[in-house]
């Protein structure tokens, strides 16, 4: 499949990012991620590894755009947990104490 990465055009197939990929240790995933495999790996280092191209030369959008169509699963940001209530001083020692039991 041909496809533009930063401006420059790739023929990529699903073979040749599974080669690419194999032995290339994942790094922690904090953004958009895709799954090559049985492994996750960030976006922007599945980009560098096939393009060789520096990082900050594509977007996370292209190469989401490129492994989609390839049939590789992307992910999206990961959300952040919902925030949680933060319990007066008072609030916290009733509720360690517990409820009442009925005897």
């Amino acid at each position: 499949m041909r496809c533009v990465i930063a401006r420059f055009p790739f023929d990529l197939t699903k073979s040749g990012v599974l080669e690419s990929m194999k032995g290339i240790k994942p790094e922690p995933v904090l953004g958009e991620s895709v799954t090559i495999g049985r492994r996750t790996y960030p976006v922007k280092q599945v980009g560098q590894v096939i393009t060789r191209q520096d990082r900050r030369d594509f977007s996370a959008g292209e190469v989401v755009r490129a492994m989609t169509q390839l049939g590789f699963t992307c992910r999206g940001i990961p959300r952040a947990a919902a925030p949680t209530r933060v319990l007066t001083p008072l609030q916290q020692a009733s509720a360690m104490l517990g409820t009442p039991v009925a005897v």
